[in-house]
């Protein structure tokens, strides 16, 4: 646990959103050192994986899918275009907009990120057995369904 949990109350550490809170912070590390280690971030990985599992989205409408902000779409493409991981190109309907597509680099690059994805998901929840996981990632789904929405 956390060194500094035991300075927080005693009534604090044992509620349900203070410990939410420091697994995701948790999480959040041990995702950033992974994806950190292919020199990408979390965003960059989603948005390989949407292309590769939906095929070529404009650059608007992938923002949307993966929940990037459209000006931050713009540079996490620039630099996977950058890398050969994806390609812009004008739509043909509408010549104003980008069509982005992943490329075969991108595609190798997206399931690599997901073998690292699937090794910080085994070491996040390592503690816990295969039904308790099935059961944890049951519960967190209905209650972020549910906040999702209000």
């Amino acid at each position: 646990m956390d060194p500094v949990a035991p300075q927080s109350p005693a009534g604090l550490r044992s509620t349900p959103t203070w410990l939410l809170n420091q697994t995701a912070n948790h999480a959040t590390r041990l995702l950033s050192e992974g994806f950190a280690a292919h020199d990408l971030r979390g965003y960059h990985y989603r948005l390989l994986a949407a292309l590769d599992e939906d095929g070529p989205a404009s650059q608007a409408d992938l923002g949307r899918r993966c929940g990037i902000d459209r000006s931050d779409v713009v540079a996490a493409i620039n630099d996977l275009a950058g890398r050969g991981l994806v390609v812009r190109a004008p739509d043909p309907a509408d010549r104003r907009r980008n069509v982005i597509s992943i490329t075969d680099v991108g595609a190798e690059e997206a399931r690599r990120l997901g073998d690292t994805l699937d090794r910080v998901q085994r070491d996040l929840l390592a503690p816990l057995s295969g039904t308790e996981r099935e059961q944890l990632t049951r519960l967190l789904s209905r209650l972020l369904a549910h906040h999702s929405r209000q």
